[in-house]
């Protein structure tokens, strides 16, 4: 079941490239929140869409964070990390294998990697905006530099 514009988004616990925890619920009240699933560390498009994320994060607006989200083990989120300079968390939804993109409507299990979803959520933890984007279509950081500005 797809997570849909006006729900309530689910909440997570998944842990960063660091080993650190992070839930979902600890931003409400305090952030916007840009949930990006993308679908494996290291490939191109995916290089493509963080690096664009990171060097946007200024625009995004100062209360909103990012969690990047992919069935990548921490230890492959952490070396994609130190090379590219993502100092947003980057989390591992490696096991139960997908279960964050499953509960999301992102997962494609065929592949068994997260399609390109992304969810703006905001401080009372409804979705405001989203897309989700087959695995060769890179995403438009603009797009979510105007749905944050709705917020």
């Amino acid at each position: 079941m797809a997570v849909e514009v006006g729900d309530v988004a689910p909440d997570f616990e998944l842990t960063d490239q660091h080993g650190t925890p992070v839930r979902l619920s600890d931003h409400r009240g305090e952030h916007n929140v840009v949930v990006v699933f993308y679908p494996l560390a290291f490939s191109g498009v995916c290089t493509g869409e963080l690096g664009a994320i990171r060097d946007a994060l200024p625009s995004l607006g100062e209360d909103a964070r990012v969690l990047a989200v992919s069935v990548d083990s921490m230890f492959a989120q952490r070396a994609w990390a130190d090379r590219e300079g993502y100092a947003f968390p980057l989390l591992s939804d490696f096991w139960p294998h997908g279960e964050v993109a499953r509960a999301y409507g992102v997962f494609d299990a065929e592949r068994g990697v997260a399609v390109r979803g992304t969810f703006v959520i905001d401080r009372e933890g409804v979705v405001r905006w989203k897309v989700v984007n087959a695995l060769a279509d890179a995403r438009d950081i603009d797009e979510y530099r105007k749905a944050l500005a709705t917020l």
